[in-house]
C-alpha cells in the first residue's frame, strides 16, 4: 500500500512577526488573493473552494483538513517546523494545538525547514526588490541540537507521529546545511535511544539536479548539475548520515522540458528583469522521474501545480496546462516506481497539501473542485492494478 505523506504549511494565521514585516494580518493569503495573471490565459487568482480562506487558528479547520485527507487516501500531513536555532520558532501555533489537543485523530511528522526567512520568501513583487534578511536560520552548535531534540520529543512520543521501521521519521529542507550534519543525526539518534525510543528515522530532501553544492560547513556554492547522474545527488545526502531521501524531480525536468542553456540564461535574468518563464506542465511531468527513484531508500515526491508567481510576483517558472487528469497518471507513476519496495518504504511525499502561494496544493478550489483530490485517488488505484 502507498504511503502518501502530504507536506502541510502552517502559513494561514496571522503572527506579530509577519504583521511587522508585512503589514497587520498578513498571512499565505494576502499573497494568494492578490495575485494577478501575469499573460493571457494565466490562471490567476486561485480560489479555494469547500475549506474557504481558513484561518489555522480554528480547530475545525484542521479537522476538515485531516478528514478530507484521509478520504483521498493521505496517510498523514508532513508540517513544515520552522526552528531557527537559539530556541526561536514561528509559526507553532497550529502543529501545537494538534499535538496537545490530540486532534486530529490524524497521523503526522515534522519537516524541518531550515532556511532563513528574507523578503522574497514570502512576498517579492520586483525583480529588483531588495532581498534583505528577516530571520536567519542559525547552528550555534550541539547545545542548540539538544534543546531543539527536547523540543520536539513530545511529538516524537505521539501515538499519530509516522514510524518507519518503527522510527519517528523526521525530515530535513535542506540537509547539507546543517553544519557537520552527521555529528548532528548520531547525537539525535543516542538522544533517541536514551528517551526510549528505537532511534529516528532521517530523511533528507534532494533535487535530482542540485544547482548548489555544499562542504561540511554548510556553506554552498553555485553548480551546473549532472542531468544524467542523479544518483550522485542522493548519495550525497546518504552517504553524510541520512536513512533515506525525498526525490523532487521538478528542476531537472524543467531544464529538461526547455532546455538546460535557457533555464540558466533565463535564471540569470530573472535576477534583474521579470522575464516569463513557464513551461508545459506535462512536458515536465515526462522527465521528473529518474531510475534512481526506484532504490529502496528514496522516497520520490508527486507534483500536482506548480506557480510561484503568487509570492513573487513575476513569471517565475510557471507550470501551464496543469490538469487532474495529468496528475492522476503522475500519481499512478509513483505508485509503479515504489511497487516493488518493502511495504514500509513504499512512501510518496505530496508537495504539497496547501503550499497555496507556490500552486502547489490538493485543497479543493473554484476551478477544479476536488479534481486534484480525486486524480489522487484514481492515481493511486491505477498504479496498484498496473503494478500486479
Amino acid at each position: 500500500m502507498t504511503r502518501i505523506i502530504a507536506y502541510y504549511l502552517p502559513q494561514y494565521y496571522p503572527i506579530p512577526e509577519n504583521d511587522e514585516w508585512w503589514g497587520p494580518g498578513f498571512t499565505e493569503w494576502t499573497n494568494v488573493s492578490t495575485a494577478r495573471p501575469l499573460f493571457r490565459g494565466h490562471d490567476q487568482p486561485r480560489v479555494p473552494a469547500d475549506l474557504g480562506f481558513y484561518d489555522l487558528r480554528l480547530e475545525q479547520t484542521r479537522l476538515d483538513q485531516a478528514e478530507m485527507a484521509r478520504q483521498y487516501g493521505v496517510e498523514g500531513f508532513c508540517y513544515y517546523h520552522y526552528w531557527f536555532g537559539g530556541g526561536r520558532v514561528l509559526l507553532e501555533r497550529p502543529f501545537d494545538e494538534v499535538l496537545n489537543s490530540g486532534r486530529p485523530d490524524f497521523p503526522f511528522c515534522l519537516c524541518w525547514a531550515n532556511h532563513s526567512w528574507t523578503s522574497r520568501t514570502w512576498q517579492a513583487r520586483s525583480a529588483l526588490a531588495t532581498n534583505s534578511m528577516l530571520i536567519e536560520q542559525t547552528y550555534p552548535g550541539l547545545e542548540d541540537h539538544v534543546a531543539h531534540f527536547q523540543a520536539v520529543l513530545p511529538a516524537f512520543r505521539d501515538s499519530r507521529y509516522i514510524r518507519v521501521d518503527g522510527l519517528p521519521l523526521f525530515v530535513v529542507y535542506d540537509p547539507l546545511a546543517v553544519p557537520d550534519v552527521d555529528i548532528f543525526l548520531r547525537l539525535w539518534r543516542k538522544m533517541a535511544i536514551e528517551s526510549g525510543l528505537p532511534g529516528i528515522h532521517f530523511v533528507g530532501i534532494v533535487s535530482s539536479a542540485s544547482t548548489v553544492s555544499r562542504g561540511r560547513s554548510g556553506r554552498f556554492n553555485r553548480t551546473i548539475p549532472n542531468l544524467n547522474k542523479p544518483s550522485a545527488e542522493y548519495l550525497r545526502v546518504l552517504q553524510r548520515g541520512f536513512d533515506a531521501v525525498n526525490s523532487n524531480g521538478r528542476v531537472r525536468a524543467e531544464m529538461l522540458a526547455g532546455g538546460q542553456a535557457l533555464w540558466w540564461a533565463k535564471a540569470l535574468l530573472r535576477k534583474t528583469q521579470s522575464v516569463a518563464v513557464k513551461y508545459d506542465h506535462a512536458q515536465v511531468l515526462r522527465h521528473f522521474y529518474v531510475a534512481e527513484d526506484s532504490w529502496e531508500n528514496v522516497y520520490p515526491t508527486i507534483l500536482p501545480q506548480w506557480d510561484r508567481s503568487p509570492r513573487s510576483g513575476r513569471a517565475d517558472g510557471i507550470h501551464v496546462g496543469s490538469t487532474p487528469e495529468l496528475f492522476e497518471d503522475h500519481v499512478g507513476e509513483a505508485v509503479r516506481i515504489v511497487g516493488e519496495k518493502s511495504a514500509e518504504h513504499q512512501i510518496v511525499f505530496l508537495k504539497a497539501w496547501n503550499e497555496w502561494g507556490e500552486g502547489d496544493y490538493v485543497e479543493p478550489d473554484r476551478q477544479f473542485g476536488r479534481g486534484y483530490l480525486e486524480a489522487l485517488r484514481r492515481g493511486l488505484v491505477q498504479g496498484r492494478s498496473v503494478s500486479r
